[in-house]
């Protein structure tokens, strides 16, 4: 996401391909991943009759609150997570899901999100329950690297949950920065174009304390079930582990897995529960990556709801990552 400005409103990554790929926007929708309303204005400006815009960061409302007004009763806004949406609303004509963190939450030093600004080790979207600095005190080092590795895919992990065991054996790791430091100490020197060495690990104890892969599984299943015949699902992910996530996710609903072995006995044809809008993930184009590089990892996927019952399916099916001690 990006924010252009105090005066000028929030635009998030992708929304014009988004929008093209929905078109034409009509009748109720949800933005369960509400942010600085950006999805929310894109889709009230393009025709959508009302939108209920979701979210957990009592923050979010609070900075919306200027603007808000403007739409009247065609924009309800509703407190809570994404993974409860079908409880929210239904009869839905699209749903639009936002994944990661939010520039506004970035951009906010005291969040505690960012590893480039001195702050508390929060990065807690609700702003209640355990903080990354919890996580970060209390986990053994076992605990710590098994987050490190299996959220943020850092090969390093053993070898920064020791450094973060030993330093806070010396003093608290309470701040951003200092975090920061000691997975700096752990890796090289990052050359020019690459991200940040503390990303991996930051990334993963920001979806450790908000259980955003849960929070992804059971809000992929809660927009199957809110949304009526004909509706639209639209996610945008931001790292390989989402988008694997989503994508298993409408191949599943599609019908599109295939047969892992050929010499297995068919399987009887069920009916799909979405057909794929966008064959394949849709990235920035190369305006929108000038205007908001922080939109070169973003991918678009769109699926439309067919008439058909919801199917079982599992987080393994998914690919979401489990910890050790979630793990059978």
């Amino acid at each position: 996401m990006t924010t252009t400005g105090a005066e000028a409103p929030h635009i998030p990554v992708l929304l014009r391909p988004l929008l093209k790929a929905v078109s034409p926007v009509a009748g109720h929708w949800l933005d369960g991943t509400f942010g600085a309303g950006g999805y929310t204005r894109g889709l009230l400006e393009a025709g959508a009759a009302q939108v209920v815009g979701v979210d957990r960061d009592p923050l979010a409302f609070e900075l919306a609150a200027p603007w808000v007004g403007e739409y009247g009763e065609r924009l309800i806004l509703q407190a809570g997570v994404f993974s409860r949406m079908d409880e929210y609303a239904g009869d839905l004509d699209g749903v639009v899901l936002d994944l990661g963190v939010s520039s506004m939450q970035l951009d906010l030093a005291e969040r505690g999100f960012s590893f480039m600004k001195e702050g508390p080790l929060d990065m807690r979207m609700s702003q209640s329950g355990p903080s990354a600095a919890d996580l970060v005190a209390t986990l053994d080092e076992v605990q710590l690297a098994d987050i490190l590795f299996t959220f943020g895919e850092e090969r390093a992990s053993r070898r920064i949950a020791k450094a973060i065991v030993k330093a806070r054996t010396e003093e608290p790791i309470t701040t951003t920065l200092r975090l920061a430091q000691i997975v700096e100490g752990c890796l090289p020197r990052s050359k020019p174009g690459q991200s940040h060495p503390a990303t991996r690990s930051f990334q993963a104890l920001r979806i450790a304390v908000n259980a955003e892969y849960e929070e992804l599984f059971e809000g992929l299943l809660a927009a199957e079930r809110a949304l009526k015949p004909g509706g639209l699902l639209a996610v945008v992910t931001f790292h390989s582990i989402e988008d694997r996530m989503v994508k298993r996710f409408f191949q599943h609903r599609a019908n599109k897995t295939g047969r892992a072995n050929r010499y297995a006995p068919e399987i009887e044809e069920v009916p799909s529960q979405f057909d794929l809008v966008t064959r394949k993930a849709v990235g920035p184009d190369d305006q929108e990556l000038a205007e908001n590089p922080r939109s070169r990892s973003a991918r678009l996927r769109v699926g439309r709801r067919t008439d058909a019952d919801p199917r079982p399916i599992t987080p393994k099916e998914l690919g979401m990552p489990q910890l050790k001690e979630m793990r059978s």
